[in-house]
């Protein structure tokens, strides 16, 4: 479908008084190309990683939730951006899953926040999710270099 390039359009509506005019703006459904690959370049986390990002992050040293969300952004160069309801999510169910011990404390900006860190637990899960994501990324590099 060709993209719409009318925005406004304005015409006398039969029996209004000859003044009155009707505008409305017509939106096309279909964006254009350039915008449909910009939307598909997704900045979401990959269904199923962001426990294993978050436990490498804590690997490197403890760190709050938003220095911990930032991180995964610088690292991955932008690509990825996590979302604070899910990071909250996942804090809770690896805490309560014994992979991350926490406390109160004060950042460098004098204000309080929750610092995780790595438990001997979540250093073990960190290993076996980091064998088991780098043996599915490889099967799939190798599905992708496939010659028709």
């Amino acid at each position: 479908m060709e993209n719409l390039s009318v925005s406004c359009v304005s015409w006398r509506e039969p029996g209004w008084p000859k003044n009155v005019l009707v505008s409305f703006l017509l939106t096309n459904k279909m964006k254009r190309r350039e915008d449909r690959v910009m939307a598909d370049q997704s900045t979401d986390v990959i269904q199923g990683t962001l426990d294993m990002l978050i436990l490498k992050t804590l690997s490197l040293e403890p760190m709050h939730g938003f220095g911990i969300a930032r991180r995964i952004e610088q690292i991955s160069r932008g690509v990825f951006k996590v979302n604070p309801g899910s990071l909250m999510t996942a804090f809770q169910r690896l805490e309560r899953d014994g992979l991350l011990d926490s406390e109160w404390r004060h950042t460098d900006n004098s204000r309080r926040a929750k610092f995780y860190r790595l438990s001997r637990a979540g250093r073990r899960r960190l290993e076996v999710e980091t064998a088991d994501w780098t043996r599915r990324a490889a099967a799939v590099a190798r599905l992708l270099r496939t010659q028709e």
